[in-house]
């Protein structure tokens, strides 16, 4: 054998290699720019997981509205402005499903077959039961789970206003959508309940991305759960406890789930459980927070509830659809809140190479819209850092629509499902709490946390809220 056939192998991997590496570097310079770390799958990893706003924050300052971060073996695309909306909303070469599903395998351990195929059925149950023509069938049941609520609050006291908001919608929530009596009675495991949700919740993104193993705390409250919901299955299933009951939101899920299998059950429940609770307390939170200390807007809004319901705090009052048409400024106020407080990114998978602007945005990529960053664009929003609620006047919104560029619950084929009842239990909430009691807070208006992209972001420090009943 000659020298030349003894190294023609290496030459031509060599020079296989050099096409490769040269193809990858063109294929990068049409792509978004990319910020890759220099740790082996880990890449931006760590300095992003930090605090992602701040990271997304100086990243559009750097590289402009649209990049990539390289992270944990995933390329992300950020699409931080209006450019790319309609591909991400549009394009058959994005996928919500493929974005998602590895994230639900996760937290709360839906295999990627079953998830499949419940997916759409389940989205489709969920938009019809929880739609605008539908919701007349939760105000009754809401306002009185409030009330009572209210009532264990006692006539007065002082405590964090997320703590205060969590007190009246983790049961009224869970009792409404899930089964009557599900909510625990008991001091000491509404205590255990509370923590454990927030653990499950505050670790769901980390939960979502990393091996359970480097989450101790986490696994725990996700096993805590699904073992309680194993546990009352066959109760909430055969529960008939509401007068003319034609079943709740979560009976009617598990019917078409068990029609696909039974052993994942619990599962579904965890996931409803997290999807009703995780974002519609902290925008309450929100709300709360801007309207009082907003005095001018707190003064309007209680001049509207004293002229739809009378002298604040002398009756148990009902709450109807045609009341809340009255008070257009509070769903203003909780539509400015979610604007304010909007999810740090809405995912997509790429399935084939998109163009957005000059770039193209290569398949397996995860394109990430921001509805946090939209939300500040003057273009559409004028002073974007200030709560102004009354800039929803421009908002069709007895035909239900938002404002242009206002991304908040998603869009597209898969747009939030219970947006509407969302809306609906914030401002039933709003309603009573300001109606019964004389609310102040005691704290500044906290800034939100920058540690999580994924939903609403909590706050940053205590907001402690005093309450006293009206007289």
């Amino acid at each position: 054998m000659d020298i030349v056939e003894l190294f023609s192998p290496v030459v031509i991997a060599v020079l296989g290699s050099c096409v490769l590496f040269l193809f990858l570097r063109w294929q990068n310079l049409r792509g978004p720019p990319c910020i890759q770390g220099w740790v082996p799958w880990i890449g931006a990893g760590f300095e992003f997981g930090k605090a992602p706003l701040e990271f997304i924050e100086k990243a559009r300052l750097k590289y402009g509205p649209i990049f990539t971060i390289f992270a944990m073996g995933k390329r992300m695309t950020f699409v931080t402005e209006e450019e790319g909306i309609d591909v991400f909303l549009k394009s058959k070469h994005v996928d919500f499903e493929l974005a998602v599903q590895n994230p639900v395998y996760q937290t709360a351990w839906i295999p990627k077959n079953v998830f499949l195929a419940l997916h759409e059925k389940l989205y489709v149950l969920m938009k019809g039961k929880m739609g605008t023509f539908s919701m007349h069938q939760f105000t009754g049941q809401l306002t009185e789970e409030f009330h009572e609520q209210l009532e264990a609050l006692g006539t007065h006291g002082t405590m964090d206003l997320n703590n205060f908001v969590r007190h009246l919608f983790y049961p009224a929530t869970v009792n409404t959508l899930f089964k009557k009596g599900l909510f625990f009675t008991n001091e000491r495991k509404i205590k255990e309940f509370y923590q454990h949700f927030k653990t499950y919740d505050e670790g769901f993104e980390y939960g979502s991305q990393l091996p359970e193993w480097l989450l101790r705390n986490w696994s725990k409250s996700k096993r805590w759960f699904l073992a309680l919901f194993e546990k009352n299955i066959e109760e909430i299933k055969a529960d008939k406890s509401i007068e003319g009951h034609s079943g709740t939101l979560l009976q009617a899920v598990l019917d078409i789930v068990e029609l696909e299998t039974f052993q994942h059950s619990p599962n579904y429940v965890l996931l409803l459980l997290w999807a009703s609770l995780a974002n519609a307390s902290p925008i309450a939170f929100w709300t709360l927070a801007f309207v009082l200390s907003h005095p001018d807007i707190h003064k309007t809004v209680l001049e509207g509830i004293s002229s739809v319901f009378g002298t604040a705090g002398k009756y148990k009052i009902k709450v109807s659809e045609d009341d809340l048409k009255k008070l257009p400024l509070i769903k203003w106020c909780v539509l400015e809140a979610i604007r304010l407080r909007a999810p740090g990114v809405i995912t997509r998978k790429v399935v084939k190479p998109v163009k957005i602007l000059s770039h193209t945005v290569p398949s397996g990529d995860l394109l990430m819209v921001s509805p946090f960053w939209l939300h500040r664009n003057p273009k559409y929003f004028p002073e974007p850092d200030s709560f102004k609620p009354e800039r929803w006047k421009e908002a069709n919104l007895d035909k239900n629509a938002f404002l242009d560029c206002f991304m908040a619950f998603g869009g597209g084929k898969f747009q939030c499902p219970g947006r509407w009842f969302a809306l609906l239990e914030i401002q039933i909430c709003i309603i009573l709490v300001l109606y019964t009691y004389d609310c102040s807070l005691l704290d500044p208006l906290p800034k939100q946390s920058c540690l999580h992209l994924v939903g609403v972001p909590q706050p940053e420090g205590k907001c402690r809220i005093e309450y006293k009943q009206r007289t």
